[in-house]
């Protein structure tokens, strides 16, 4: 449970780029390799969404309000209000790339099929969960803008890495949708070995991100003191999210399944999204600061996600012991 063969073959491609990072003409080809998978992803997750789960889900707009608010609104206030704790702490670096962690919107793969394990509102979950990547495409870049006083002297403006990243991620997810008349039902069928497409396009994309921050001296920069810290806040972090996310969905009088739903769906963090659009909001040698909160956070969110989830299960049925298989 703590360690399955996705992290050990990330923490195997985070291994490589730092001593065989890809340069020259092998970055190049890496770099285009990259692109075509993360648009072939968001082809796939478009043609996955189905328009009744839409319509199923959609209804339940205090839920969506409430996850919505924890992805967009609570993260990133948590991440402005830990600052002076946290850059004294990481360096401005790291705290840089855990407030971008703090601003990406949620997963969609993983968030499902932990409310689907733990008996949630799976429906409400399929409409959150493909909402908060839709808006993070917009709202992301606005809130990197925001907090972290980016502007376009200093490096892509936020129209532009708008753009930039619907060019990316939103139009290939849109022709997906639109397609899934005709492949749907392919894709539904073959849903566990797309499922690898997921976890091929995040490799390749965390290898070629981190080769060139490696070239540009990422080591040489964050300590191994300062991995161990930035694990411990990311820890933290998502414990307090998830005392958080399920407190107020008790407190505003939710129900089992719906709290279930808040969980999963306002407590996580995604990397499919997050590490492409890192690629677009930062150059050079910030890129791997950024990625590095992200790699960590979304790990600890699997591993202790899973717990909790097949907890919830045991209390509706004692003999449930199944994991589900996440990446997103």
């Amino acid at each position: 449970m703590l360690f399955d063969n996705f992290t050990l073959i990330l923490l195997g491609v985070v291994a490589t780029a730092t001593l065989l990072p890809a340069q020259g003409q092998g970055a190049v080809f890496f770099e285009g390799l990259t692109v075509a998978a993360i648009a072939l992803l968001f082809f796939m997750h478009g043609a996955k969404l189905s328009r009744q789960a839409i319509i199923a889900g959609a209804t339940h707009w205090r839920l969506h309000l409430l996850v919505f608010g924890c992805t967009f609104v609570m993260f990133p206030v948590l991440g402005v209000l830990a600052k002076p704790i946290l850059l004294p702490l990481l360096g401005e670096q790291l705290y840089m790339g855990v407030l971008f962690l703090c601003v990406l919107p949620g997963t969609v793969q993983s968030a499902i099929a932990f409310t689907a394990l733990a008996g949630g509102n799976i429906p409400a979950a399929v409409c959150s969960a493909s909402a908060s990547s839709i808006f993070g495409i917009i709202l992301t870049p606005l809130l990197v803008a925001l907090l972290m006083q980016i502007d376009a002297s200093e490096g892509p403006s936020a129209l532009h890495s708008i753009g930039a990243i619907s060019m990316q991620l939103l139009l290939p997810f849109v022709l997906g949708h639109a397609m899934r008349p005709v492949i749907g039902a392919w894709v539904d069928k073959h849903k566990k070995k797309l499922s690898r497409l997921d976890q091929t396009s995040i490799l390749l994309v965390v290898y070629t991100a981190l080769s060139a921050s490696v070239v540009q001296g990422l080591w040489s920069t964050v300590s191994l003191n300062a991995l161990v810290m930035l694990t411990l806040v990311c820890c933290v972090l998502l414990a307090l999210v998830l005392f958080l996310t399920a407190w107020l969905g008790q407190r505003l009088g939710f129900n089992r399944e719906d709290r279930i739903t808040i969980v999963f769906g306002g407590s996580k963090k995604s990397m499919a999204t997050g590490v492409p659009m890192a690629q677009v909001l930062f150059t050079g040698s910030l890129i791997g600061p950024a990625l590095l909160p992200l790699i960590i956070f979304h790990q600890i969110q699997l591993m202790v996600c899973a717990v909790i989830a097949q907890h919830y299960a045991r209390q509706i049925n004692p003999d449930t012991a199944a994991r589900p298989k996440a990446s997103s």
